[in-house]
């Protein structure tokens, strides 16, 4: 990227890549953020590859696939490189064409593509299949010489990940509450929740401690509300109890003035 820009003036080149640098730290948590940031820069220097795919990944992470997908295109146009092919495919099953996703699956790109990128193709494919309610095809899809391998490899824990929730799909449950293990046991940068899958077929729950803290704030509220309440009734009584005694002591004046 940083190659890509030294082709622009070295203030704008400086701009730019201020820019990027805040949609790659945003991208997984302000998502909305890096988007605004990822418009900058192109607005900035759009005949910049690399900046044509961050705004594609940022169009991405909120779900605006239409754009995401014209970003990734144009990307792929500047640099001929099919590694964007499997995402591209994503942004076709988020737009709800699933067939055109499953079709993209079956071009000579992905056999260009390395393994990281024909797995990811593979996870993508089983995903169009099961949009299209075939949960049994998307099964099959997943099963392959990656799924099968011990070796833990950056994609291992989301393939077997996903092979589990398919399996679960098809009311297989044994199985995949064996392959949310084996997803687990890959997961060593915690990119899934196999961990809460399993604890959910075996029927833990979980609370989570600032729901906790909120339950315990709301009820010292309720109660509270409750005490302020009380204290109100407790003087409305008295004011009426102060109001009766006033009122019969001007009634007794007012006889003994008769």
């Amino acid at each position: 990227m940083r190659q890509e820009l030294l082709s622009l003036p070295k203030t704008l080149a400086e701009d730019v890549a201020k820019n990027l640098v805040m949609v790659a730290k945003l991208l997984d948590e302000e998502p909305e953020r890096a988007y605004q940031y990822s418009r900058i820069a192109l607005r900035l220097a759009s005949r910049v590859a690399a900046v044509r795919e961050a705004a594609g990944f940022a169009s991405y992470a909120v779900a605006k696939y239409s754009e995401a997908l014209a970003e990734f295109r144009a990307a792929r146009r500047m640099t001929g490189n099919n590694d964007l092919w499997p995402v591209m495919a994503d942004c076709e099953r988020g737009m709800g064409r699933p067939e055109r996703a499953l079709a993209m699956a079956g071009e000579p790109e992905v056999q260009k593509l390395d393994r990281a990128g024909q797995v990811e193709m593979r996870l993508v494919a089983a995903g169009a299949r099961r949009d299209m309610g075939q949960a049994d095809a998307a099964v099959v899809t997943l099963q392959s010489q990656e799924l099968a391998s011990n070796s833990i490899q950056p994609w291992t824990a989301r393939l077997r990940y996903a092979y589990a929730d398919a399996l679960l799909a098809v009311d297989r449950e044994d199985e995949a509450r064996e392959w949310f293990a084996k997803a687990l046991e890959a997961d060593q940068g915690g990119t899934t929740d196999a961990s809460d899958r399993l604890a959910e077929l075996d029927g833990v729950e979980f609370v989570d401690a600032l729901d906790a803290d909120e339950v315990a704030e709301e009820a010292e509220v309720s109660e509270e509300v409750a005490e302020v309440a009380e204290e109100t009734a407790e003087a409305a009584e008295v004011a009426e109890v102060e109001e009766e005694v006033e009122e019969t002591a001007t009634s007794a004046e007012d006889r003994d003035r008769s």
